[in-house]
């Protein structure tokens, strides 16, 4: 007998009821409805909800140094005194609905310092979308249809129920060829440190993903939304079977931030956390590496007024086992502003149980963030000054104090000196550093040779240059 197709086989045993027993051979289907088994009816409720995302901004071309010296002008005829017309980037991407009043979830970095916005629909209808909100750290961004009106859309899961084998659909507009379904499995759970974004797990699957199936849906069968794609590994660009979407878990956390502003804010533990190494294991007594170890803790910060000490192991967060700080940083970070967070940890060998209070972290002193202009080495930087809520965000240690660089501009003089987000500016020429103020009063002087203490990584690097 020959064998049927894996594909249709796992169908076949799908729609009988469950897993064949093992050692069980692959059958030849015995009936019509067995052979017609499909993802159609998932493919239908949820592809009305699934949008392409047409994200344009404009970028001013550059002007020849030439045209600007009036004696190369008068050879080309005055071409040099008209300003040069900006240019149209387009990026494409998906999108999903996640409410019938056109709330759609999609990737930052598809809609990325766009200045237009425009959706399309399953239907070929098009509308004009406008930004609610971005949160980099989980490459989340909500965006809302214009124009008043009811829509189809999908329904979120619950990626927290997901388990590595469960079938799942991809939906969105690879390569820009039009709306596509791939099908696969959940690979694996809890990635992190892929690639793009820093603050939660990842859904691995190998449904095909594409560029341009960014922002789409992964969903379950039963048409319920459980991922955002967000991203692929690989080296040729298209897809080699190992996707990643941003759990769902992630998506509502954002939504839900999106009904009261524009800014994500996030509860805030007031302490740092370390991996445990399997030395560090042996030695609390543990049979294998897991939790997050507290290292430090802010004083009157969440942690410490819940009670928590340094050495303290943590485990679990509302009943969920966390495997490192990564895992903890997930969990808790995405519950609710306002209440508490029951948190399980292991001191001196006895299992214990605290309750952390879930605020934001503080924003003391004002941010006060600038963009750097003038000729200085800074320019094209943008600075603001650290707070916990800074420090909480960048992922930088807590007890940092002064001016820190969050943002530098393509081709300005700072991205050619080689900054970077996340540099701690402590000294400019000998003075020290304390407020973006100051930065701006020292960026406006012209010494003959510039002088910095930069901290990254924990690594004082010092440079001198005219």
């Amino acid at each position: 007998m020959k064998s049927m197709p894996v594909a249709l086989a796992l169908a076949v045993l799908v729609g009988l009821g469950g897993l064949a027993p093992a050692g069980a051979q692959p059958v030849v289907p015995e009936s019509r409805t067995q052979v017609t088994l499909s993802f159609s009816p998932v493919v239908k409720a949820v592809a009305p909800a699934v949008v392409n995302v047409y994200a344009s901004r404009k970028v001013e071309a550059q002007v020849n140094p030439l045209f600007a010296d009036p004696f190369f002008r008068q050879f080309f005829g005055g071409m040099g005194d008209a300003e040069p017309p900006a240019r149209i980037q387009s990026s494409l991407g998906s999108g999903t609905i996640v409410d019938p009043s056109g709330i759609i979830v999609t990737n930052v970095h598809v809609i990325r310092d766009a200045t237009d916005v425009k959706v399309a629909l399953a239907d070929k209808r098009e509308f004009e979308a406008d930004v609610i909100l971005k949160d980099e750290r989980t490459d989340v961004a909500v965006i809302k249809i214009r124009q008043k009106g009811t829509y189809p859309y999908a329904q979120l899961g619950d990626s927290e129920a997901l388990e590595v084998g469960d079938l799942v659909l991809a939906l969105g507009n690879p390569f820009g060829v039009g709306q596509t379904v791939t099908q696969g499995i959940v690979s694996g759970l809890a990635r992190t440190r892929v690639g793009r974004g820093d603050s939660h797990y990842f859904i691995q699957t190998d449904a095909a993903i594409n560029p341009g199936n960014s922002g789409g849906a992964l969903v379950d069968l039963h048409g319920r939304l459980v991922g955002v794609p967000s991203q692929i590994y690989s080296q040729s660009g298209g897809s080699i079977g190992i996707g990643f979407a941003i759990p769902a878990t992630v998506v509502k956390f954002v939504l839900d931030q999106a009904k009261t502003g524009s800014v994500v804010r996030r509860p805030w533990l007031g302490a740092t956390l370390q991996n445990v190494t399997a030395d560090v294991a042996e030695g609390l007594g543990l049979d294998r590496p897991i939790g997050a170890l507290v290292t430090g803790l802010v004083p009157k910060g969440p942690a410490a007024e819940a009670g928590l000490k340094i050495g303290d192991l943590l485990i679990s967060v509302d009943g969920r086992e966390v495997d490192d700080p990564d895992a903890f940083g997930f969990r808790f970070g995405t519950r609710s502003l306002g209440g508490e967070v029951a948190v399980e940890l292991i001191r001196a060998g006895k299992k214990m149980e605290t309750r952390i209070a879930s605020r934001a972290a503080p924003e003391t002193p004002a941010r006060d963030t600038l963009t750097v202009e003038g000729r200085s080495p800074f320019a094209g930087a943008t600075v603001m000054n650290l707070s916990p809520a800074v420090a909480e965000e960048l992922r930088l240690p807590f007890d940092l104090e002064g001016v820190v660089i969050t943002d530098v501009a393509d081709g300005s003089p700072a991205a050619r000196v080689g900054f970077q987000k996340g540099d701690h500016v402590m000294e400019i020429n000998g003075t020290a550093v304390d407020r973006t103020a100051t930065l701006k009063r020292l960026a406006l002087s012209d010494p003959p040779v510039w002088r910095l203490v930069i901290e990254r990584g924990g690594r004082l690097m010092r440079m001198a240059f005219r």
